[in-house]
């Protein structure tokens, strides 16, 4: 039994390591989506997707290493690890078995659910020991003694190279598939694990693809401002702030106006934002990093991987009513997803080039991120009435969210999808929005949707393209 105090809190009372074994193995370049997110490891010193699981009462520690084992050997992202170069992006390597540890820790005379989370917030930022290390953390929090341990939680980390949060989404889905009796799966993985991916993108299809969406953002970076926001707006130092707005008016105004026009609920999130910031900022066009899953394309719907990718969008909403808005966004973005799958590494050249060329620098740290998950469609399903929307205001809900990962963008949206409800989470630079700002923000985001769902006829309220010397201070 080896204990010790690397955990933040509780005691680490056992480390089981549990063999695995799968098909598939190989050494290769990273994929598309791998080499981004390895950008961003090197930025930020870790990149990790974190999930912290209450367990089924009675769960024991060996039923959580038999689930350890299974998802790593089933699934070749999760026994990859980084063969590192002197320059660029490393190689991805894939073992075909091996041993991983699964931590046990007691939570003592702690809250087991706080002790899980201060595991997950610790690994969190804790970087990975890349060629040696399995690219999953895992621990089995429990109570009890030495009669016997009963797990209350489930505490996984990560890391981003490996996997993205709808990859996470399929392999809980996945786990959740098994036979309960035998453990065995429901079938045979027939999505695109990171090494056929490469192989493809290696291709001369997969270049052609590339080069497609390499023209895209060039067109895109020809035509946007390239300081939106301009000079900050408020005085201080760099500081970030994030607020949640939860709204069933939101909710039900896209899911009115995607069953009116037969669209997806995203664009109309979408336009929605670009008008906000628009009435309430003055910006127009906005130059958005829309992050896109990727999983629209053939075989990768369901891999246990990372495929998100960000493409950048611009929409000039000048002298539109939100109708048009809406529609035009749909339209744009749909291109957009088709071109957001591309190397990373080219996609900086072509940004450096046009740089050079315009003689100006692009300020690119406005991000959209729509998170949900659930059917965006509403084709024949019944859509609330107007008056319910608007009753629906009353019931809006804004918090101030504290945490030391705020994204460290200008302004960053990232739309979520609880019971009956989205939720709006925004954060930006104090310097540029202020809490007031916010505040406000959010909800011109909700009257913009609201508007779109009762009244597509409203102007969308900005009259002319506006650039960034034109922004009020």
């Amino acid at each position: 039994m080896t204990r010790g105090s690397e955990v933040p809190r509780g005691e680490v009372v056992d480390r089981v390591l549990v063999a695995f074994e799968g098909e598939g193995a190989g050494e290769g370049e990273l994929a598309f989506g791998q080499r981004g997110l390895w950008q961003s490891i090197v930025q930020s010193g870790a990149s990790t997707v974190t999930y912290v699981a209450k367990a089924d009462p009675g769960t024991t520690v060996d039923a959580v290493a038999d689930m350890l084992g299974f998802m790593v050997g089933r699934h070749e992202s999760l026994r990859t690890r980084l063969v590192l170069r002197g320059s660029g992006p490393p190689r991805q390597q894939v073992s075909a078995a091996g041993e991983i540890p699964l931590l046990v820790v007691a939570s003592g005379a702690d809250d087991p659910a706080e002790v899980a989370e201060a595991l997950s917030m610790h690994w969190k930022v804790v970087p990975f020991v890349y060629e040696t290390e399995w690219p999953v953390r895992m621990a089995a929090v429990v109570t009890g003694g030495s009669g016997g341990y009963t797990v209350t939680h489930v505490v996984t980390v990560f890391l981003h190279t490996s996997i993205d949060g709808f990859g996470l989404a399929a392999l809980i889905a996945d786990i959740r598939a098994r036979d309960p009796e035998t453990g065995a799966p429901a079938g045979p993985v027939t999505a695109l694990p990171p090494l056929a991916q490469a192989a493809f993108e290696a291709s001369p299809a997969g270049r052609r693809q590339n080069e497609q969406s390499m023209r895209y953002l060039e067109r895109v970076l020809r035509t946007a401002p390239t300081q939106p926001f301009g000079e900050p707006r408020h005085e201080g130092t760099r500081r970030f702030a994030m607020l949640r707005y939860r709204s069933r008016a939101i909710s039900m105004a896209v899911h009115t106006v995607a069953a009116r026009d037969r669209l997806y609920e995203s664009p109309v999130l979408l336009a929605s934002f670009l008008v906000g910031v628009g009435r309430v900022v003055g910006v127009n066009p906005l130059p958005t990093l829309m992050m896109v899953s990727n999983r629209f394309r053939p075989g990768y719907a369901d891999s246990v991987s990372a495929l998100i990718k960000i493409v950048p969008f611009v929409l000039d909403i000048a002298d539109l009513s939100m109708g048009e808005a809406v529609a035009r966004a749909s339209g744009k973005a749909l291109n957009a997803y088709r071109n957001a799958y591309y190397d990373a590494y080219e996609q900086d050249e072509v940004v450096s080039r046009v740089e050079r060329e315009r003689g100006e620098e692009f300020d690119l740290s406005c991000f959209y991120n729509d998170r949900r998950r659930r059917d965006r469609v509403h084709a024949g399903v019944a859509a609330p009435r107007a008056a319910e929307i608007r009753a629906a205001l009353a019931d809006s809900e804004l918090s101030w969210k504290r945490d030391a990962h705020v994204p460290k963008a200008k302004l960053h949206l990232c739309v979520e999808d609880p019971p009956g409800a989205v939720e709006l989470v925004l954060s930006a630079d104090e310097r540029y929005f202020s809490r007031a700002d916010l505040a406000t923000l959010v909800r011109a985001i909700e009257e913009a949707a609201v508007q779109a769902a009762t009244d597509p006829q409203a102007p969308t309220g900005i009259t002319h393209r506006i650039t960034a010397d034109a922004v009020p201070r």
